[in-house]
Order: C-alpha cells, then structure tokens, then sequence
C-alpha cells in the first residue's frame, strides 16, 4: 500500500495580493504525475483544503479538477476539512462520490474508509467546545478533543492497519507566519502521545513539513505562503506501509520566496543578490535616512520585491518623539510627520502636495 500524504493547499489564496492559483495548479500538475510515477494508491489531504470557508469559484474549479484528474488515475482520495475550511461546505455530496472520500464531521471520525487492508480514519479539524458536549469530554482543549476520537479509533478493529489524517498542532511542531492560530485559552498543542496505535498519522495545519516521529508527520504546505517559510522545501510523503518507509517528494517551486536587509544602495549594486532578482521577496532597509521611491528603485532590479520594512541602523533608529498637534496648523504636523519617519524634512514638492491634501480634506468635512 502506497500513500500520498498532502494537506494545507489553502485553494484560493494570494500572497500579498499576488494571485496564485498558477503557483497551486502546477501543484496539481505535479501531484498527478507522482501518483502516476509512484504507482500510489490513497492520496490523503490532511485538512486547510480551501484558504477560507467561502472560497472563490476559481479555487473550486481547480479543487474538482484535481479530485477529478485523481479518479480518473484509479487512486482512493481521503480528504478532511481543517480550520480553514467550511466543514459543511467541504463535505457536501460526500456520500455521492466514487473514490473521493471526505470527512468532515467529527461524528464520522471513527468510521474509517477500508481501502484493501488498510483503515482510514480522517479527524477532521476539531473545534474543542463544539465537541466537549457531545462527546462529554472532561475540559474544553484541542487534547481532550483528539484524545477522545483517538481512544475510539484504536478501539475500533483491533490489528487491523490504520492510517490517521488529522489537522491540529502537534506538541514540538515549528510554527510559522501563515497559519491561524487555533488557540483555546493559550493552549493550542496536542501531544504526540495522544496518537499512539495508528500504523501512520498524516498532519495537517502546520506548513513546514516535519517528522514528528517515524510514524507522525507533517507533510507542510505544497507551496510557501508567508516570507517566514523562505528555504523550506515543499512537498509531501510518499508512504509505503509495507515497508514502513517515507520518502519525500519535491513540488515545484514557480517562484521562491526570501527575504533581503541591507541599505539601498547595496542591495542595488551587490552582485552577491543576483539570485533573489526573480523571487518575491520581502525587503528589510536599514538606511539611516528612509530613502524616496524606494520600492520603485527595488523593483527596477527585483521586480518582485512585495514587503517593505525599514529599521534605520543610524540616528534615526531612536525612538520617534510625540508629535505636537494641538494649536498648530494641519500643514505643519503633516510636515513634522515627514521628518520623523523619513529622517529629513520634506522638500517644496512635497509641502506642495501635503497642502493640497489638507485643503482637499477641508472641503470633504465641509460638504
């Protein structure tokens, strides 16, 4: 039995107001091609299937397309709702689809999916006080709620081959800026002995992929999606339970994501930055003086740079004064605004359009 572990495609997304649903078809692409490759036999996507629980027509086109191209392979797909995901919306038709199988109730997630000798089970995401009544759990936690559907799986069919996907944060996990944060009073982890029993654990939620134990992983997302998950490499697990091995897949990358600090003028002229030229990057200045049109002198040489922050490494690093606005003209607090965030004071142009925007908002609250 070959398994295909993925999760957290978050369809739908865009990065800094850049689309990319390309980015995440080339995935589809690819992933079709290594169940293809790898002659597997599950593909199990392990929750955050959508960015969010109204998802975009495009991002539910690409969704049936992949599913569709899956079947048409032969393969068994195993899918569970995450926190991003509409529970109810994910699982509409569930029972109606040949080879597609989702679980998106926690009430089901004890029901495995037989596929040859091997139980799926599916935990999809679990939202603690959804669950704490019905289910009659002790406390109110992200433990409680996965302890509980974890002692009804092992019970279910002992020695039989049981493959877990669930969507959670598992005790020890590196986090990083893109996911949400799925807390429940300051405490989100779940620790990795409530997993005990299953043959193989396929995580989602966090998305950077990580072996938490030989038979617990995160496959991560199947692209980045915030500056913090530059240098990751992105993909999923190819599990084969007869051999109790995992290998990982690369996806493509379209196009990386890093990040640069430095003065401007550096970053311009340094050779050593030639391979960031194509990336979206995240640009940190460290100017003294905040220079003008910087991002349109960045992009010139990056066009691609998305982010940028500035943390002056001279003078003006020191904290900014208060600004005095009381009894004074609205042209002056603007201008001493200038001066404190740039470093220099405005020049006559720019005096010019500061007054104009005053008059302009004048005459608005005059209307």
């Amino acid at each position: 039995m070959r398994v295909l572990h993925t999760s957290d495609w978050h369809l739908g997304r865009s990065f800094h107001r850049e689309s990319l649903l390309g980015a995440q078809a080339a995935f589809v692409e690819h992933l079709v091609e290594t169940v293809r490759a790898e002659r597997v036999d599950v593909v199990v996507v392990s929750g955050d299937v959508y960015d969010r629980a109204l998802p975009p027509v495009d991002a539910v086109a690409l969704c049936d397309e992949a599913l569709g191209r899956l079947k048409a392979e032969g393969v068994h797909t195993v899918l569970i709702s995450g926190n991003h995901d509409s529970s109810v919306r994910l699982g509409f038709g569930a029972g109606l689809m040949e080879r597609v199988h989702l679980r998106t109730d926690p009430a089901r997630a004890w029901e495995p999916v037989v596929i040859g000798d091997v139980a799926f089970y599916g935990i999809p995401y679990l939202e603690p006080e959804l669950v704490r009544g019905p289910w009659e759990l002790a406390e109110r936690s992200h433990t409680a709620a996965i302890t509980h559907a974890m002692e009804r799986i092992r019970a279910d069919r002992p020695g039989r081959r049981k493959v877990v996907l669930a969507h959670a944060f598992v005790t020890g996990g590196q986090a990083s800026d893109s996911e949400r944060d799925i807390s429940v009073g300051g405490v989100s982890h779940v620790p990795l002995a409530a997993f005990a029993g299953a043959d193989y654990v396929a995580l989602g939620h966090l998305h950077g992929r990580q072996v938490m134990s030989e038979t617990v992983r995160y496959s991560g997302s199947p692209i980045a999606y915030s500056f913090s998950e530059a240098g990751q490499r992105k993909g999923s697990w190819l599990v084969d339970l007869d051999a109790a091995r995992a290998d990982f897949v690369l996806a493509p990358v379209p196009r990386p994501v890093g990040t640069l600090t430095g003065r401007l003028d550096d970053l311009l002229t340094d050779p050593r930055h030639a391979d960031r030229e194509g990336h979206w990057l995240q640009v940190t200045l460290t100017d003294p003086v905040r220079p003008r049109e910087a991002m349109d002198r960045l992009r010139r040489r990056f066009p691609h740079t998305l982010a940028l922050a500035f943390r002056p490494d001279g003078p003006a690093a020191a904290a900014a004064r208060p600004l005095a606005a009381a009894g004074r003209a609205e042209i002056d607090v603007a201008a001493d605004f200038v001066r404190e965030v740039r470093g220099e004071p405005a020049d006559d142009e720019e005096i010019r359009l500061l007054g104009e925007a005053v008059e302009a908002s004048r005459i608005k609250e005059s209307l």
